[in-house]
């Protein structure tokens, strides 16, 4: 079983290290100290199993789980218990709380074991099921680039457009190509501040400067950069109340 070992903390990863030594049958292929490593070395790897730290900087563990998806089975490893039920929730094999014994870390990788011998993997359909059924809207979108991981805050999306399977997010004066689809997305963002003007064309309405004619029947909204963007018939009803 190959393995990445992510975690913040070089002593832990050293604890973690003592007791996989124990375990002739499992190969660190690679440790990482963020969030931003991690995404790269299961990206590059493609490891059977992650042993993951929630709280680390650049990314948090939830985000690596979203952005890997089902290419890897995820253990989490952390001094924090309030994140269990969402360890669980996107299908977590195991959620071991610092400091743990050998036995309990024995315990978790049995089960890892036992997970690759039999089903295949449904964290990345669960991680997306949790995203969309999420109370809070999303704070700031993640896109990968190949190896690459842009965070984006939300309140710097000006607008966002449908591009066949694929959004494309324009924020502070760079466009991002994320795959998915606008629908998908509109769902997770703040249905108060992001609105559907367009059946292609999601806008973020505190970039909105103003609204004017575009053609007999027709408007268009002029966002601060001076970007003009069509607007649908139901699209001018719904920004016409929020920003009257």
């Amino acid at each position: 079983m190959r393995l990445i070992l992510v975690d913040d903390e070089p002593l832990a990863r050293g604890m973690a290290r003592e007791y996989l030594a124990t375990h002739p049958d499992i190969e660190i292929v690679a440790e990482c100290a963020n969030g931003f490593e991690a995404v790269k070395a299961v990206t590059e790897l493609a490891p059977d199993l992650v042993l993951l730290d929630i709280q680390m900087p650049k990314l948090d563990g939830f985000e690596v789980a979203e952005l890997v998806g089902n290419k890897t089975r995820i253990i989490f490893a952390t001094a924090f218990d309030q994140y269990a039920i969402r360890a669980f929730e996107i299908h977590a094999l195991d959620y071991l709380l610092k400091p743990f014994s050998q036995e309990r870390f024995d315990g978790a990788l049995a089960h890892a074991r036992a997970s690759l011998a039999s089903a295949l993997p449904r964290q990345q359909a669960a991680v997306r099921e949790a995203s969309a059924t999420r109370d809070r809207p999303l704070g700031r979108v993640l896109i990968r680039d190949g190896a690459r991981v842009h965070v984006v805050a939300a309140d710097k999306i000006a607008w966002i457009e449908a591009q066949d399977d694929y959004v494309q997010i324009h924020a502070d004066g760079k466009a991002y190509l994320k795959n998915g689809t606008l629908g998908e997305l509109e769902a997770q963002l703040d249905a108060g501040r992001f609105l559907r003007i367009h059946r292609s064309c999601l806008v973020n309405v505190e970039h909105v400067a103003r609204i004017e004619p575009a053609g007999r029947d027709s408007h268009a909204a002029i966002l601060a950069d001076g970007t003009k963007l069509p607007i649908s018939r139901s699209g001018y009803q719904k920004i016409r109340a929020v920003m009257q």
